[in-house]
Order: C-alpha cells, then structure tokens, then sequence
C-alpha cells in the first residue's frame, strides 16, 4: 500500500523551528521521513529540537542562525546543498509580533518588524527557489496569518509584514511554477504556544487567565489552535499529495475569516 505524506529521503528547512509552530513542523516532517535543518536564532532552542528528533530516531541538524542575515542564509543553504545534495523543502515560519496601530508605530518598529518577518522569508526564498528549480522542483511553504486577510485590532506593522508574506507567495509561486517550485502559504488565527504565555505573563500578570480565555474566545470554534494542528497542514502542502496545489493561502482559524462579526 501506498504509505501517503511519506517525506523519507527529503531533506527541509525549517526556519524559527526552536519552538511553537516551527517545532511542531519540525518534529512532523521528522516523523514522515524527512532529514530536518532547523533554524532557529536562539541556537539552545533549535538544539533542543534536534535533540527530540534524534531521540524519535530521526535525522536533523541545527543552526543558531539569523534569516534576516543575508549572507549568514547564503552560507547556510550552499553548506547544507553541498551535504545534502538537494533542498526539497523550505518552511519560512520564523517571525516576530508587534502590538500598536499606526500612530502608536514609530518607523524602526516597523522596520525592525519587516527586517524579520518579510526581508528573513525573502533571504530563504531568493537562494532555495532558483537551487529546487535547477534541482526539478520542491515546496516552500510560507507562515502568513489571517492579519494578511483581514483586519485585526492593533497589529499594523505585523498585519503590514504577513500581508507581504502572502503577495511575496502569489509571486514565488508564479514565476516559478513552470520549474516545479510550488509555493503556498497558511494563515492561522491564534495558535497557543509559549509566546502566548511569555506574552499573558508579561503583560497581564495579575489576569492571565481571564485574558486567555478572552483571546480564545476570539475563534468561533471557541479555543486557540495547537502547534501540532498548524504542522499537520503543513505536512499536506509539502508533501507530494498536494503537488497541483500552488499559489494558495489556506486560513486555519477556528472559523475566523469564514464567520466575520462572530
């Protein structure tokens, strides 16, 4: 029989994968077969996970590296080509929040905002896109947001980079179709992971729970997303059950975009 979602014998990166999203990706694509470069500027973090895989009998490899570096991601993929032999898979999901509307915005948040979420998932595109393509193609999947669909309350600089990552997908996706470089990208509502805990007990100390159960609340389906529910997406749309798909953005959002004014 047909062993489906089997990545065994590809070989993925996995950017900001130390924890939340980005290690639950890691761990799935480990579990299917994958050889997995995690990425992650917080190199104890991305170790970690390396750590876990291993211990699941998988393969992978660290590096403590910064995606909005240029040249430090042109380093890293020629390395990891030149070991590996092929990239097939590329998830951009590291990324940083911001809290503010525009006039509460100065321009090096901005900038700070965009260095990361939209300059680091274009670094990884511009060196991984054209090596699948000489090498028959691969998948790169980008982390948007359902802030690049519609409007949420005092995220304008995020809104404004994940709206980037979503049209810097449709691009990547057209000018490399014919080369068999598919790219799409998954735009979740909240997802409970340790910035969300880093984030209630930071500025809510006093009312962490409460503020929780508000955030939750914000999903029609009345909770956050797990990690592991993002991953399981992401594992469909790089593996080759998905390969007519390209150039799509897919909400994972509890009913958020399909339920406005819940």
């Amino acid at each position: 029989m047909t062993n489906f979602f089997d990545l065994s014998g590809k070989t993925a990166i996995v950017t900001g994968a130390g924890s939340g999203i980005g290690q639950a990706i890691a761990l799935r694509f480990a579990q299917a077969g994958a050889f997995v470069a995690v990425w992650d500027i917080r190199a104890k973090e991305a170790e970690g996970t390396v750590a876990q895989i291993k211990a699941a009998g998988g393969g992978a490899e660290f590096a403590g590296l910064d995606v909005a570096d240029h040249q430090a991601v042109e380093a890293s993929v020629a390395d990891l080509e030149r070991r590996r032999k092929r990239i097939d898979i590329l998830v951009n999901n590291a990324g940083i929040a911001s809290v503010g509307n525009v006039a509460q915005t100065p321009p090096e948040e901005l900038e700070r905002i965009y260095k990361v979420n939209v300059a680091g998932a274009a670094n990884t595109m511009r060196v991984v896109a054209p090596h699948m393509a000489e090498a028959g193609g691969g998948a790169i999947l980008n982390l948007a947001s359902i802030a690049s669909l519609v409007g949420v309350k005092d995220r304008f600089a995020y809104s404004a980079s994940k709206g980037a990552v979503l049209t810097m997908t449709y691009s990547v996706a057209i000018d490399y179709a014919k080369q068999g470089v598919r790219c799409n990208c998954v735009c979740p509502a909240r997802v409970h992971t340790p910035f969300v805990d880093g984030y209630l007990k930071e500025n809510y100390p006093d009312t962490q729970a409460e503020v929780f159960e508000d955030l939750s609340a914000y999903q029609p389906i009345g909770r956050m997303a797990q990690p592991a529910e993002i991953a399981a997406l992401a594992h469909f749309l790089c593996s080759d059950e998905s390969t007519f798909i390209t150039g799509a953005a897919y909400p994972i959002d509890g009913g958020v975009c399909s339920m406005p004014g819940f």
